[in-house]
């Protein structure tokens, strides 16, 4: 069930010149200044923190619902790690995507190691409530003993070859991490791509496989889809 965009009461700028800063910053790899400017073009007048404040408020409310309006994710899950350097110190980006690439959760740990897979198997399952039909993962013995214990009844395939899916998932985050020059803290990181995960691959379809009229029509769909979440629809346009 859709449920009601997030409020805004408190707030002097309209619905859609949030949304719009929201949108840029997740959708391109802008800074908050970068952002700022091209607002400024466009005649709005908005300092780069109070973008930062409202993609802090609002980002993931935003990417929580365009998943609610999302088709069910398929039953097979590929789960895949890298690590990101935050503060200078190496962690570990956990995540998972169904078959289309559609990203299910993820995780930022300072271990690669078996507790560490079983904290992130029990956090994605217990926000999609239910296990797939297949998990696919790499090589990494740590995933072998967390299927073991939480989902011993699901298929496992341990192929780096099969796992491009979610290695692929990946490069959106490196582009963003190098944009920003890293990140600054694993809260600050974990909350951005949380966010991130849940808006950029909305306005990224697989344009390969469309056609040019194709690729307009689906983006329309997903404009139209963005402003019902953000509460933007009906609203008058900008001057």
């Amino acid at each position: 069930m859709d449920s009601a965009p997030p409020s805004y009461k408190g707030h002097r700028y309209p619905v859609e010149i949030i949304a719009h800063c929201v949108w840029l910053y997740h959708r391109f790899p802008l800074s908050f200044r970068e952002v700022e400017e091209l607002m400024l073009q466009r005649g709005a007048v908005v300092s780069h923190e109070t973008v930062r404040r409202w993609c802090a408020k609002f980002g993931q409310a935003y990417a929580d619902g365009l998943r609610r309006r999302r088709p069910r994710p398929g039953d097979k899950w590929h789960l895949d790690e890298v690590f990101v350097k935050i503060n200078g110190v190496r962690q570990y980006l956990w995540r998972a995507v169904d078959k289309d690439g559609n990203v299910l959760d993820i995780l930022i740990q300072s271990r690669r190691n078996a507790k560490a897979a079983k904290r992130f198997l029990a956090k994605l399952m217990k926000k999609q409530q239910r296990v797939p039909r297949v998990m696919v993962t790499d090589k990494l013995r740590s995933y072998g003993t967390a299927h073991r214990e939480l989902m011993p009844s699901v298929e496992h395939r341990s192929h780096k070859g099969l796992n491009n899916r979610a290695e692929n998932s990946h490069q959106p985050t490196r582009q963003r991490e190098r944009a920003m020059k890293g990140f600054r803290s694993v809260g600050a990181a974990q909350r951005f791509l949380a966010a991130f995960s849940g808006i950029s691959p909305h306005f990224r379809p697989r344009r390969h496989l469309m056609t040019a009229p194709g690729y307009r029509a689906e983006m329309t769909i997903r404009f139209a889809i963005w402003d019902q979440v953000t509460g933007a629809a009906g609203q008058p346009a900008a001057a």
